[in-house]
């Protein structure tokens, strides 16, 4: 059994491994490997094969191509572009004008999505051309973007949540249940900061213009029905009993599908790219998985997630003290760490020793997922800052950086929010 030091040792490779560019998939299979190899020969390169098929043949990860392709046909099929006018006609007086739909955008967007990266290129290539015409801070209209879209992987279907669920054993339909407050209450503090910042500072929010006509408003209105269509009947049919999240992101699809055509937007040239893009973003994902499952194992053989909880056993630690400790850490991480790489990797180590403190698996993949959040908009790595300052194609990416940081606040906030009063995620 290897002991603390080679534990730390460990992880810290990875941690190189990491920042010096590597893939999350190549850096977790390189540590892995070298552990087996040090510790026991060739004898554990033996059960790998076996291994990938045992991970990969599991009817629950064929949600992850089928919420990404869903998402795939609503954005090219226009579903969200007319979604984000109607939205617009209604929030346009508040204090902030266009800059909530942004964020009410990308609440919805995510709720059918599961995807961060995709919400922040769909909502910002919508969003740039509309807010330059009205003369918005190009500052604060990146941070909406940049930000809103966190919430991809915290509002179910969430990806992030799937690998969670799938890595750590813990029930899909529990974790989706569980997001759905804190991201209301998130998308409701985004909407609080732009409202009081507004009002305090006109200058960031053009005109708030009057409302489209009353006709106008009406014919857009059914534009919205779409998004909120597919959550019921996606969301509906798990807490229902009636499929599983699997079967519940099939019939997603099909419904997806039957909406673009009724736009008159389904065509074999839109679908063969939502292909081809769904195929790039699931093979990226489960290799990543397949990587993780083989480090879990070794670290499992090696005993490390034992010896790290009986080394904080010996500690005495509070739980609310490692809940601090843990925020710290993320936040640091996610400095230099893609979101996914950071979730993935630390899982093995973390999550044992939360249990011993009496965490609920749920609880946690929340708290989880939320310090990934910040880590998608956390520099100098942020996905999120790239995506969005691709999208706006001119100026510096430290606009959109400057944008994000009263929303990095929110974040923070409903985290501490959360552990004095768990109940918001478990009911």
């Amino acid at each position: 059994m290897i002991g603390i030091e080679g534990a730390v040792i460990g992880f810290g490779l990875l941690l190189i491994l990491l920042l010096i560019g590597l893939h999350i998939a190549v850096a977790l299979f390189s540590v892995a490997v070298l552990g087996a190899w040090v510790f026991f020969g060739d004898a554990m390169f033996r059960p790998f094969g076996t291994m990938m098929w045992g991970t990969l043949n599991n009817f629950l990860l064929v949600a992850i191509p089928l919420f990404v392709f869903m998402g795939e046909v609503l954005v090219r099929g226009g579903v969200t572009e007319r979604m984000y006018r109607a939205l617009s006609d209604w929030l346009r007086p508040l204090p902030g004008g266009l800059l909530h739909t942004n964020i009410i955008a990308s609440t919805v967007f995510a709720a059918i999505s599961g995807s961060s990266v995709a919400t922040a290129a769909t909502i910002g290539t919508v969003a740039f051309p509309t807010f330059r015409k009205q003369n918005y801070s190009e500052r604060w209209v990146a941070g909406t973007v940049a930000s809103g879209a966190t919430l991809g992987i915290l509002i179910p279907p969430s990806i992030n949540l799937i690998i969670y669920g799938a890595i750590t054993n813990t029930s899909i339909g529990a974790l989706f249940m569980a997001g759905i407050v804190p991201g209301l209450i998130l998308a409701a503090l985004f909407m609080g900061v732009i409202a009081v910042w507004s009002t305090l500072d006109p200058k960031i929010a053009g005109p708030r213009g009057k409302l489209a006509p009353w006709s106008e408003r009406r014919k857009r209105l059914p534009d919205l029905l779409p998004p909120l269509i597919i959550f019921i009947v996606v969301m509906g049919s798990i807490y229902g009993g009636w499929a599983t999240p699997t079967e519940a992101a099939g019939v997603g699809v099909v419904i997806a599908m039957a909406l673009v055509a009724g736009y008159r937007r389904l065509n074999w040239t839109m679908l063969k790219e939502a292909m081809l893009s769904t195929v790039t973003t699931t093979a990226m994902t489960l290799l990543i998985l397949v990587a993780a499952f083989y480090m879990n194992f070794i670290l499992g053989v090696l005993g490390v997630p034992r010896v790290v909880s009986e080394y904080v056993a010996t500690l005495n630690v509070e739980p609310l003290v490692m809940l601090l400790i843990l925020v710290c850490l993320y936040l640091i991480l996610g400095c230099f760490l893609d979101a996914l790489a950071m979730m993935i990797a630390t899982i093995p180590i973390v999550w044992p020793i939360m249990e011993q403190l009496g965490y609920s698996p749920v609880w946690f993949g929340i708290f989880l997922v939320m310090m990934c959040e910040l880590a998608l908009i956390t520099p100098p790595v942020g996905m999120n800052l790239y995506i969005v300052q691709s999208v706006r194609g001119r100026g510096h990416v430290g606009t959109v950086i400057v944008g994000v940081l009263p929303f990095l606040m929110c974040i923070l906030a409903l985290v501490a929010l959360l552990g004095i009063f768990p109940g918001l995620i478990l009911g």
